[in-house]
């Protein structure tokens, strides 16, 4: 859920902030009140996030996701296959913005595992407690088996659970590779993989770099640059259930090719495909 680290066992993406557009739509003045109003919208919704995670509610972790999305323009499509509503399924995504999170929270709902250097302070700490948030030590190779016991666990319990297998974040014209070791979870668990591929749009259909979050970049002003756009759209398109198998290595490669397998494009939106926030 950040920028690409600098440690060796972690992938590196070769994406920077030279990859990502800046809005360019609308007046100066436009562009600030713009900023100002939606961030005003979001903030009144930041106090209801760990309620909401607290009561474990799917129905409503999905609604306040895309009440997300609106207050900062945009909007989510969703395509491909129908959403099953199992329980204890691992999804996996490709990673591009902070925006992500709330992309997927919209359509499947779960806890996310999320670098730990990302809730350091002890505030932030209790609310990524509170969201259950499965931290990921970025410089210790050694605590990695922990993290897919603790996300075996959940698994079994029931839990959805939400990981980005390519380990940093990508401008969105490019991707990376799908590393195996989360798959293991899903295989130690005997519980399938839901594979979701977003895309981020321009109101014409073009793709969209504004969300990216990558390289140097600061979160602030990746955040401005969503706020200052005049609408983003985010296709999820969701791909076949993935049975776990035996081989995380294959789990993996399956997974990825269905997710950076681009989606046929239709002329004529089907119900789907609608405008779901």
């Amino acid at each position: 859920m950040s920028p690409s680290g600098g440690h060796a066992w972690l992938p590196r993406a070769s994406c920077d902030v030279s990859c990502v557009g800046h809005p360019a739509d609308s007046p100066p003045v436009l562009l600030v009140l713009r900023v100002a109003v939606r961030l005003g919208q979001a903030l009144l919704l930041a106090p209801g996030v760990p309620l909401l995670f607290v009561l474990g509610r799917p129905g409503l972790q999905r609604a306040y996701c895309r009440a997300v999305l609106r207050c900062l323009g945009v909007r989510i499509m969703v395509s491909g296959n129908p959403i099953r509503n199992l329980s204890g399924v691992l999804v996996v995504s490709n990673h591009m913005s902070w925006l992500d999170v709330f992309a997927i929270g919209a359509v499947l709902p779960g806890s996310f595992v999320a670098r730990a250097d990302m809730f350091s302070g002890r505030a932030i700490a209790m609310v990524a407690r509170l969201l259950k948030i499965i931290p990921i030590e970025r410089a210790s190779l050694r605590r990695l088996p922990a993290v897919v016991g603790t996300v075996g666990g959940r698994l079994r319990a029931g839990q959805t659970v939400v990981a980005f297998p390519e380990g940093t974040t990508w401008c969105g014209l490019a991707s990376g590779s799908f590393y195996p070791a989360m798959f293991q979870a899903a295989i130690d668990a005997g519980r399938p993989v839901q594979p979701l591929r977003l895309t981020y749009h321009h109101v014409d259909g073009t793709v969209s770099t504004t969300p990216a979050y990558v390289g140097r970049d600061t979160l602030a002003r990746s955040v401005c640059r969503v706020l200052a756009v005049r609408r983003t759209v985010v296709r999820v398109h969701v791909g076949c259930l993935q049975l776990p198998g035996a081989d995380r290595r294959a789990l993996a490669r399956r997974c990825e090719l269905a997710v950076h397998q681009r989606p046929q494009r239709s002329q004529h939106p089907g119900p789907r495909q609608a405008l779901a926030a």
